[in-house]
């Protein structure tokens, strides 16, 4: 699709939903739509093309679409030329039936072939009837498509895709396909180039991160990779999401611990401390060695967050069970935990065990949980009150920082801070009359008080560090501004932990 002189560019729209693989996936199909002459649509304008890209985790993933799609209908109806389309994880599983039970969907595509919407948005223009492609395997690597960033500062790196494993909850593998990972060399180029770009955070991806190297019989490619991105001058925060215990080795630990721009910080996922239901979920570790991971990562950091997700509520868990679950949390110290109540995945083994736990004691057993999460963080975090850390600030995370008057940033230890907009102890540069900060841009200050989910730090800057980063997002706006675009080219469903700026926390898919 091309806008000729006489008519205006057609707008869009992509509603995400699920783990950082579909947010960062987003941010291609925003690259392939502007790269083929879309342009994003203003908050309150009415897309010519709405793409829902899905996730097929969570039981009531299809009921949430065809609601979704059911406000769009009578919209569409009134406007011929609107255009819709449905990709994603829910896509490649329900393919044969999105049409039939939303038939004035224009394009449905699969995980494997997300290179394809504007060539399909414009065949079902074209031809007046729907386009359903979905690939049972990648055929090129995402990595090679055009993507629009969602932050200036801050950016995902795919290293692989797919997974090997075969968890009893997870349909991601079979929607995925097996793990395929990238060359190091690409990798590291890419980085270099976001660098250059201003970038000078990056979260390494996979859906099984730490297994990377297993397509090219590396074991120690991980652990490479991180000292690599050691050397790559301008880089100053690297995190990855998110590792798999079974797979977690001491090469990355010491990697972690001796590369400087390796951030402090692990997201570990437990999902149950229960040997039996652990065993029962295919999670091929158990409790001691989990624990042990946690040891040696704390003696290694003692500074480290670490963070985990934890499912209550399996087919089959007992009370005894659960308690060992909380034995965990207690031992591990969790710096926060994503805590889901078990939810069947049609299509996994899970979803057809016996023993489905009654509702009201997953209820039960979650809102104790969260309880004991909650009680550990806020111990945790009030370990740092009185620490001076250095921030990068960050963009639109501080949900009441207009009525608080403060901004936001996130540690190396990636834990959120708001803080005091009070700029009165820092040092006016030469030739400036104020001091001021952008997203992307370090400060330094002194926390002042913790809660669960976030830290304060109330009174003045000690100092801050404008940064190529800041440069980068003051360009981006200025860019966006001249030409009446929109800064964000995603909307978020349930976004991710770790993530660039301004996307707030949550798990991925594994």
């Amino acid at each position: 699709m091309t806008a000729t002189p006489d008519t205006a560019p057609r707008t869009y729209e992509v509603k995400t939903y699920g783990c950082q693989m579909n947010v960062h996936d987003s941010e291609r199909l925003t690259g392939l739509l502007e790269d083929a002459g879309y342009v994003a649509a203003a908050a309150d304008q009415q897309a010519d093309v709405v793409v829902f890209n899905t996730c097929a985790v969570r039981e009531n993933a299809d009921n949430k679409l065809y609601g979704n799609l059911s406000h769009l209908a009578p919209v569409k109806a009134a406007n011929p030329g609107m255009q819709i389309a449905v990709g994603g994880c829910l896509a490649q599983k329900d393919r044969s039936t999105i049409t039939q039970k939303a038939p004035y969907v224009d394009v449905v595509f699969g995980t494997h072939n997300i290179g394809s919407l504007p060539v399909l948005l414009e065949r079902a223009r074209v031809q007046e009837e729907a386009q359903v492609e979905i690939l049972e395997s990648l055929e090129v690597f995402p990595s090679t498509l055009p993507t629009k960033r969602d932050s200036a500062y801050a950016a995902w790196v795919s290293i692989s895709v797919g997974c090997n494993n075969t968890c009893t909850f997870c349909i991601v593998p079979s929607l995925r396909g097996k793990e395929k990972d990238r060359r190091p060399g690409e990798i590291l180029a890419e980085i270099e180039a976001l660098v250059a770009e201003g970038v000078s955070e990056i979260t390494l991806l996979g859906q099984n991160v730490n297994a990377y190297g297993v397509e090219f019989g590396d074991r120690q490619a991980f652990s490479k990779l991180l000292r690599a991105c050691g050397e790559i001058e301008g880089l100053e925060r690297v995190r990855f999401t998110s590792p798999h215990p079974a797979e977690f080795t001491d090469d990355v630990i010491e990697a972690m611990a001796e590369t400087p721009n390796v951030m402090p910080q692990l997201h570990m996922p437990l999902q149950s401390g229960s040997d039996k239901v652990l065993k029962d979920m295919r999670r091929s570790y158990r409790q001691s060695k989990f624990l042990g991971i946690i040891e040696r990562v704390r003696a290694a950091m003692p500074e480290a967050a670490i963070t985990t997700d934890i499912i209550v509520g399996f087919p089959g868990e007992t009370e005894d069970d659960f308690l060992a679950t909380l034995d965990v949390v207690r031992a591990a110290r969790f710096a926060g935990a994503f805590t889901f109540q078990y939810s069947k995945r049609p299509g996994t083994p899970a979803a057809t065990l016996p023993d489905q736990i009654t509702p009201d004691v997953v209820k039960d057993r979650y809102e104790r949980l969260v309880e004991v999460v909650n009680e550990i963080a806020w111990d945790e975090g009030k370990k740092l009150v009185g620490r001076q850390v250095e921030l990068m600030v960050s963009e639109g995370e501080g949900r009441k920082d207009a009525a608080t008057h403060r901004l936001s940033g996130r540690g190396p230890d990636n834990r959120l801070v708001h803080f005091e907009a009070d700029f009165s102890a820092v040092e006016v540069s030469a030739g400036s009359t104020a001091v001021g900060v952008r997203p992307g841009d370090m400060v330094t200050v002194t926390i002042t008080y913790a809660a669960p989910h976030h830290l304060v730090a109330d009174g003045p800057v000690q100092a801050v560090r404008r940064t190529r980063s800041g440069d980068a997002w003051e360009r981006r706006v200025s860019a966006s501004s001249t030409t009446g675009g929109s800064t964000t080219g995603v909307t978020l469903g349930m976004p991710a932990i770790g993530v660039p700026a301004p996307l707030p926390d949550a798990p991925a898919c594994r």
